[in-house]
């Protein structure tokens, strides 16, 4: 037993444990992925954009698959997009630190905080080795004290890339989750509005990523969120 303010000893498996529920169950609805990139001069007007969506669906074959809606919008003039990027757009900001990736990261106990009056224990993340082409997380979880459910998480994809020839770095970003059919907590926004430092000079980037619409594969209505 633990004391009333003390986390279990075994807080970051149980939360694996839940987060690894979490993805089995996320992996049989469908949903919307919309992204925004905004780029901004030096006196702080946005100067050029990206735009897309894409639905997460199943196939005809119930395989899973993404469709895009339209083509995506890009005026992007001072960053470009790289395969990194729509990596960690994929894997790194709706992160769930499910039983399989628990080996990958060091984890410690920060505290308590409520979030949106929600009990949370607060812990800090980061990798405990990066391999040659790996994306991963570092940074901040609040983890529901109830059930163990991430239900945000706060820092960036890592490692940031350079070379003598290139740069490509990564904005820090928050992902808030809501709580769906009154069980599982899914993604519902990433947003980060960071400056980078390139050689060249700073860049400030804005990004929006909103995940909606989620439906369970074969039911005919929306889930309902709440928190």
């Amino acid at each position: 037993m633990w004391g009333a303010d003390d986390p279990p000893a075994d807080l970051t498996k149980r939360v694996a444990q839940r987060e690894t529920e979490t993805s089995q169950a996320q992996a049989n609805y469908t949903y919307r992925q919309s992204l925004t990139i905004d780029e901004f001069d030096n006196r702080g007007a946005i100067v050029g954009g990206y735009w897309e969506q894409r639905d997460i669906i199943f196939s005809p074959k119930q395989e899973r698959t993404e469709q895009m809606i339209d083509r995506p919008f890009n005026n992007l003039h001072r960053i470009g997009l790289t395969e990194e990027d729509f990596r960690d757009i994929r894997d790194v900001q709706p992160f769930l630190l499910t039983k399989d990736q628990l080996f990958l990261y060091e984890t410690r106990f920060k505290g308590e905080e409520s979030m949106e009056g929600v009990d949370c224990y607060v812990i800090r993340i980061q990798p405990r080795q990066i391999l040659q082409g790996q994306r991963l997380f570092e940074g901040m979880l609040w983890v529901d004290k109830k059930d163990y459910s991430i239900i945000r998480s706060e820092g960036q994809a890592v490692p940031q890339i350079r070379t003598t020839k290139t740069e490509n770095l990564f904005i820090h970003f928050t992902t808030l989750r809501q709580k769906v059919d009154g069980n599982f907590w899914f993604p519902v926004t990433t947003y980060g509005d960071d400056t980078l430092y390139f050689r060249d000079g700073p860049q400030r980037i804005r990004m929006i990523i909103r995940y909606s619409q989620y439906k369970k594969f074969g039911a005919e209505s929306k889930i309902t969120f709440d928190k």
